[in-house]
Parts: structure tokens; sequence; C-alpha cells
């Protein structure tokens, strides 16, 4: 027992030093997950994982000598080469579960529902994106910044009918509008048929490239349609669209791994006044 209390007082700084770089690396992949720059990073990370498997095997000294230099400068070309990314790892850290709870996310998705609820009977068209985990400002044109609170009010101001930008997409986040009066890529696919409208390949086109959740009410019909992965789901009811977006938005606000543990962590004092009652 005496020799087995200095061993593990020793080798809890190590192990909390892998617990650390674990949860980073694992974060950094699920937040580069999706992302244009993702297969750059996997590329990479092969590239080096094989050079240094081979200069160990095969003790080939030079080649190992010039890695060792390169690792010098590793964190600079990470800086210059994935710059991007890295700020997008910056700004999800503020819309991580453990800062926005799925409340937050109900109640952003029941603006978008309330303004599609509105538009829809009086058939104004709106094309609006929901922004997920990949940035929209970086596969979009055009687009006047807005930045504002999100409300039905504000989104039937911008698509309401002779207004200079509600022929253009509006990207939401959280609940903020970001852009409005933007231009989407439409889709190249040449299976669709041929009455979709130019808001409906636009919704397409950019769930293709992103991880949105793109909502069109053509201005023909009213109909609703909605979005995602490239895949276009036309003439729904608002019960099924909110059924949609609680079950992608909701599930994605979700604590997950570590912030689940950390959120019921800070449930604990506020739980145990109330055992065995109602709140």
């Amino acid at each position: 027992m005496n020799e087995i209390l200095p061993l593990l007082q020793q080798g809890w700084r190590p192990a909390l030093e892998i617990f650390i770089l674990a949860v980073g690396i694992y974060y950094a992949f699920v937040f580069l997950r999706g992302t244009r720059g993702a297969p750059i990073v996997t590329g990479f990370l092969a590239l080096l994982l094989g050079l240094t498997l081979l200069t160990s095997v095969l003790n080939l000294e030079v080649l190992n000598a010039l890695l060792g230099q390169f690792l010098a400068f590793l964190a600079l070309a990470v800086v210059v080469i994935f710059q991007p990314e890295l700020r997008r790892i910056l700004a999800e850290l503020g819309n991580l579960p453990l800062f926005n709870s799925a409340q937050d996310a109900r109640e952003n998705l029941e603006i978008i529902v309330e303004t599609v609820d509105r538009l829809a009977p009086v058939r104004i068209g709106a094309l609006i994106a929901i922004e997920q985990s990949i940035h929209l400002i970086e596969a979009v044109e055009a687009g006047i910044p807005v930045d504002c609170e999100a409300t039905p009010e504000m989104l039937e101001t911008i698509f309401f009918p002779n207004n200079a930008i509600h022929d253009g997409g509006v990207i939401i986040q959280g609940n903020r509008i970001l852009r409005a009066g933007c231009i989407f890529p439409l889709s190249q696919k040449t299976d669709l048929p041929k009455s979709l409208g130019t808001r409906h390949r636009a919704a397409i086109g950019l769930t293709e490239e992103t991880d949105a959740v793109v909502i069109v009410v053509s201005e023909e019909t009213g109909q609703i349609s909605f979005a995602h992965k490239g895949a276009l789901t036309r003439n729904v009811s608002v019960v099924e669209l909110r059924a949609y977006l609680t079950q992608v938005l909701v599930r994605r606000a979700e604590p997950r791994g570590i912030w689940r543990w950390l959120r019921w962590g800070q449930r604990l004092p506020a739980a145990a006044p109330g055992k065995g009652g109602h709140a």
C-alpha cells in the first residue's frame, strides 16, 4: 500500500493531461466535421502520422530531424492554413449546449414557424436559412448585413412584396438575423421537377454545400417546403414544419458527452429541495 500511493500521486497529472488532450481533439474534430476544411485536416494528419511512423520504424535519421524542425513551425502552419476553421471554433464556443439550452432552440424555431404561418396564407414568398455549424456567409453571395433580433414582424417586413430585398434569402443564426437579400447557390441537379422555382432550387443548393435548414414559402401557391442535406420536402403543414425543426435543431442543442454531465451538475442544487414534489 505504501508503494502504490506514491505511484497514484505521480500518475494523476499525466492522466489529467491525456484527458484534456482527448477532449480537445474530440471537440476539434466535431467542429471541423462537415466543413470544407475537414478533408484537408484528415489528409494533413494522415500524412504527418504516416511519415512519423515511417521514420521511427526505419530509423531514418535525416527525415526524422526534418520532421522535428517542421513540428516547431506546426502551430504557425495550423493558424495560417486553417484560419477559417479556427475562427469558427472560437465562434462556436458561445453556442455550445453548456450555454445555449434546448429551450433556447425551441424559442428560436417558434419565431420561424410563426413567421411562416403568417406568410403562407397571404402567399408572400420567403426563403429562410437557419445556420447550424457551418457559416453560411462563405457559401452565399451579396446580402445586406442586418444583425438584429429575429422576430416575425421583422421577417415579414423583409419579405413584404415590392421591398428591395424581398426576393433574396435571409440567414438566421440563433435568435439573430445576420443578413438579408442573399443569393443562395442554385442546385445543379438535373432530376429536379421543372415546376420548381428559383427559391426552391436555391434552398436545395445551399443545403447541398452546408448543414443549414432552409424554409421556403411559395409566392405562387403559399405552400411551405423545407430543404436539408440536399433533399427538399414540399407542401408541408405548419405542424409538420415545427416537428421537423424540433427534431433537427432542438436535438442538436441538447447537451452531449461532458456537457450533459456539466449541465446535470448545475441542476443538482436546485433539484435537491424539490425531492418528491412538483416544480
